[in-house]
């Protein structure tokens, strides 16, 4: 006992100056009723009454064995007989030794009596047990899922696996579909022992005690204030925005301590209940784990549920989920039933769609990389509101200032200036038939553009240097401060392509097959030229639209409707525009296949290297299929159309299409307003409408073919299988969809202030299709853990970068913004004084350029105007560009210069100047750390003490 005490006081010493945690908590011990605190991450994981279902405690004199399994791979086929379930096993079809063949068992220090033990009694008539959450005895929870044909012939490998998850400790319980003959289901459930070991390898954080906040100096400071504003709050209107705690108890935080999970530190833990102690994500989780890493054949490679889905031997293979999402009694009366009923009525109803998302019951039911999709979706959707408040406010400035503005009005009264033909079938027209054109050029072309660029850069900045923050605060909360990803296993191809030649892996150290660098480098090499090719078709779908509309053009100035033909730009702007969308639509199906394509073909390593290959590919062709025709109208339209007496045509027939005389800004902006609705349009009824179809058509094809009766009950795994499965790409389709409207919203915002209104709009409704998608229309996918929302970060920095030189050109090249304030500081009536909208007097006949046509003939003037800053027919040097195009030209180099300069010095210093980590939050998660050695410290003491009292024995070794 003096040698114990010593070790103790030696470790006081060497702590130093820092306090104990007994003195800060002004305890002599810590009591046992102190570390049994219930902890919020536990008695809060469930709905109420949903304890009496999922929570049964674990018993060890009452507690029965599990239910003996065959060791034959058998389906198990339902009968019925006198109103009793009978339950008879069939052999398999295509004979199979079912004999255990040693040589392939996993070889686990497991007793396989205690696991395959019939249990003593079924509890059939259960009321409280939900129809597909538990095994047949009402007691074992299905942890996850199997599917798998009778007919199938990979019956061998199936049998070999089932028994191999067996002696890993898991338990298997087989049922017949009630909707498909020759669909079989296997039922999984992960014991406590079971779930203890694996938890440990995984190294999964569990909470071993409440949190003391009290303890900080700072909360204590700032407590009483806190205590006088949450008086003020009372008295205040309650924000609608937020969800109602009381009906949502699981939204608490989780208030606990958190520590790797050892089986021989278990009485540090708190354990009220054995049943809810692992939430069902993390059993979920580990029982995929097991999943993945157990045999079916005697090779070191032949292993993994992923294998077998990709061979046909099962399926599917997915968690449940928690019951039904709809109830018959009000939640607010009765509570709800589960998890998923809870999500539906709290998360994906469209009632909620002003709501905050409970991230933390989203995070709870799919998991950490699915939370984090969602909470990165409504920050960005929260974040467009200020946007969207400043380019309505643009949009409203120019509506407002439509009729007033200078260059407006000076086209409107142009009765008398004659412009030159714009297309080969086209005669001269009056400058003031475009009033309504130059006025609707005015709304997005104005004084207010410039700021809104430099705004929209800013902006994009502060969103993602402060989604950092927020994501930095979420994986405290969600406990992913120190969780780094476990090592991958191999793909399946890459094994199979590389198996000849191996290499030891530096951090498993153990031989693997490796990829040499020549073979990788080659296939990058044709996984590139086929990008450029790719590439090839999108120049080529353009140059196709642009003979398009100068057809169009023709066409339209021809109409005998006298509408169509007064109007002619804007049908043919329109037009394009509409089979743009059809070509890009068409191409981004064409464009996922050769994505696919590629990716294989590269042979990457891992699944995370195979996801951010594919994922990087997909955005790349879909960003320039869809961007590439809006850069044309931007940069391109007008640019090269030629010159009165002088056009450039395309094959001598079509001559190259002219900007108006106001300007390419109002093309570019039609083009970008009708393919964001028409694509935000599209999307969601993919997301959405075709699920309803397919899980609509599937219910029609079983009630059709007499599988099921009307009146029959299915049960969860049966319900399940009928639902759609997510993605095969993961997340990858969410993401690309979002960051592709985030650089819609941000390259070209300065030719169309009303796309972060647009986007704000689209993310409300796409929040609550995606919740709703989740919840009810796909099957629980599998739980997983992620940090951050992975490579999409990257790119939407490189968008924000693109974003600052894309509007600088826009405003410097496609607006008139410069032309304008040249002349008002150079050429017109306000020379060297305060600039005003005076001071474009005459900007319109400055602008224009003068031809002669010939001999006037059948009253024909001789003379018109064209845009352009050329010397007119009578100078010396006719035709020649004018001082004043030099001078509009050396204006935007200038103005691009400087606006990117500025911006990203601007950007630059905002990045400096957020932080990733709040300070507090840092200091919290160190000072919990410090805490958390203290309680193990003094836990494992008080464990130590409570065995010598209990064994009477002196205990002479130190504590490790």
């Amino acid at each position: 006992m003096v040698h114990h005490s010593a070790s103790i006081q030696s470790f006081k010493q060497q702590k130093g100056m820092h306090t104990s945690i007994s003195e800060i908590l002004k305890e002599k011990s810590l009591k046992p009723s102190r570390r049994s605190l219930p902890c919020l991450a536990q008695s809060r994981t469930h709905p109420q009454n949903l304890n009496h279902i999922l929570s049964v405690p674990l018993n060890p004199e009452n507690s029965s064995k599990p239910r003996s399994a065959s060791p034959s791979c058998t389906d198990i086929s339902h009968h019925t007989d006198g109103g009793k379930d009978l339950y008879a096993e069939e052999s398999e079809a295509g004979a199979y030794d079912s004999r255990a063949d040693q040589s392939l068992l996993i070889k686990k220090h497991v007793t396989r009596a205690r696991l395959e033990a019939r249990t003593e009694s079924l509890q059939e008539n259960n009321p409280a047990a939900p129809s597909g959450l538990l095994f047949r005895d009402g007691k074992k929870r299905i942890d996850y899922i199997l599917v798998y044909k009778k007919s199938s012939p990979q019956v061998e490998k199936r049998c070999t696996f089932e028994r191999n998850l067996r002696a890993e400790g898991l338990m298997l319980e087989k049922e017949p579909s009630l909707t498909n003959n020759d669909i079989m289901f296997v039922k999984i459930h992960a014991p406590w022992d079971t779930l203890c070991k694996y938890a440990e390898q995984m190294n999964i954080r569990m909470p071993f005690r409440k949190k003391c906040y009290f303890t900080d100096w700072k909360s204590k400071a700032m407590g009483r204030f806190q205590l006088r504003w949450r008086q003020l709050k009372s008295w205040l209107p309650r924000n609608p925005m937020k969800l109602d705690k009381e009906a949502l108890p699981d939204l608490e935080e989780t208030d606990c301590y958190t520590a790797p999970f050892s089986r021989a530190r278990m009485h540090h833990f708190t354990i009220n209940n054995r049943e809810t102690f692992f939430s069902n994500s993390t059993r979920s989780r580990i029982v995929h784990h097991v999943l993945q890493r157990t045999k079916y054949e005697d090779r070191k490679s032949k292993m993994g549920i992923s294998r077998l889905l990709g061979n046909g031997t099962y399926e599917a293979a997915f968690p449940p989920h928690e019951g039904g999402y709809k109830s018959r009694h009000p939640i607010k009366t009765h509570g709800a039933q589960n998890h998923r009923h809870l999500l539906y009525e709290r998360w994906a109803r469209w009632g909620m769609w002003y709501k905050y998302q409970p991230l933390d019951l989203i995070r709870r039911y799919f998991g950490e990389k699915i939370g984090l999709y969602f909470a990165w979706l409504g920050w960005y959707t929260g974040m467009l509101i200020p946007a969207a408040l400043v380019g309505l406010f643009v949009f409203l400035y120019g509506l407002f200032t439509m009729d007033s503005s200078q260059v407006s009005k000076e086209i409107c009264e142009a009765n008398t200036t004659i412009m030159c033909p714009m297309c080969e079938n086209c005669s001269s027209w009056i400058l003031s038939d475009s009033c309504v054109y130059a006025k609707v050029t005015h709304l997005f072309d104005n004084s207010g553009t410039v700021f809104f660029a430099i705004f929209m850069a800013i902006w994009a900045t502060v969103f993602l240097e402060f989604w950092k923050r927020r994501r930095a605060e979420l994986t405290y909360d969600w406990d992913l401060i120190d969780w780094e990803e476990e090592e991958e296993e191999l793909r399946p191809q890459f094994e199979a392509k590389y198996s000849r030649v191996e290499r030891v892996n530096p951090i498993s150290g153990k031989p693997e097959p490796f990829q040499p660098f020549t073979d990788k480098l080659g296939r990058l090499m044709v996984s590139v030229s086929g990008i450029f090719f790719m590439m090839s078709l999108v120049v080529t779908a353009v140059f196709a639209v642009v003979v398009f509309r100068l057809f169009a053009m023709e066409k339209f100035v021809s109409f005998k409707w006298e509408f169509v033909k007064k109007n002619w730009q804007f049908a043919t702007s329109g037009t394009g525009v509409c089979i743009n969308f059809v070509i890009i639509m068409s191409l981004n199906v064409v464009y996922e296949k050769v994505a696919y394509l590629l990716t294989n073909l590269e042979h990457p390593r891992t699944e995370s290297e195979w996801e951010n290959s594919f994922a990087l590919k997909m955005f790349f062709f879909q960003f320039v299929n869809l961007n590439s025709s809006t850069f044309y109208i931007a940069f391109f339209l007008g640019r090269f159309a030629g010159r009165p007496g002088k056009y450039n045509k395309i094959f001598d027939t079509w001559r190259l299409e002219e900007c108006h005389p106001s300007g390419c800004l109002i093309d570019l902006c039609l083009q970008m307003g009708v393919i964001m609705v028409l694509k935000q349009i599209w999307n969601n009824f993919m997301e959405l409408g075709y699920p309803l179809l397919q899980n609509w058509w599937s219910r029609r094809k079983m009630k059709k073919g007499g599988q099921m009766e009307s009146k029959v009950i299915l049960p969860q795994w049966d319900k399940d299988w009928n639902l759609q499965p997510m993605n095969a790409h993961g997340l990858v389709d969410e993401y690309l969809e979002m960051v592709l409207q985030f650089g819609f919203t941000t390259i070209f915002v300065a030719a169309f202030p009303l796309a972060p209104l647009l986007a704000l709009l689209n993310n409300i409704i796409e929040i609550r299709l995606d919740a709703y998608k989740f919840v009810t229309q796909w099957r629980r996918p599998m739980p997983a853990r992620a940090t951050d929302i992975g490579i999409w970060h990257g790119v939407l920095e490189w968008i924000g970068v693109l974003a600052v030189i894309t509007n600088a050109f826009v405003i410097a090249i496609t607006s008139d913004y410069i032309p304008r304030f040249v002349y008002a500081f150079k050429y017109g009536p306000c020379v060297n004084q305060t600039y005003g909208n005076v001071c474009l007097t005459g900007y319109m006949n400055s602008s224009l350029s003068v031809f002669d046509m010939g001999d006037q003939k059948n009253g024909h003037p001789r003379y018109c105007r064209y845009r352009d800053y050329r010397a007119p027919p009578w100078s010396a040097q006719p035709y020649e560009f004018t001082l004043q195009f030099w001078h509009v030209l050396a204006a935007r180099l200038a103005f691009i210069i400087v606006f990117e300069h500025l911006v990203f010095g601007i950007k630059s210093f905002i990045a400096y100047l957020i932080p990733d980590m709040p300070k507090g939050l840092s200091e919290r998660v160190r000072r919990e750390k410090y805490l958390m050695q203290e309680m193990m410290y003094e836990a494992e003491l008080e464990h130590l003490q409570k065995e010598r009292k209990k064994n009477g024995k002196r205990y002479h070794h130190e504590w490790p």
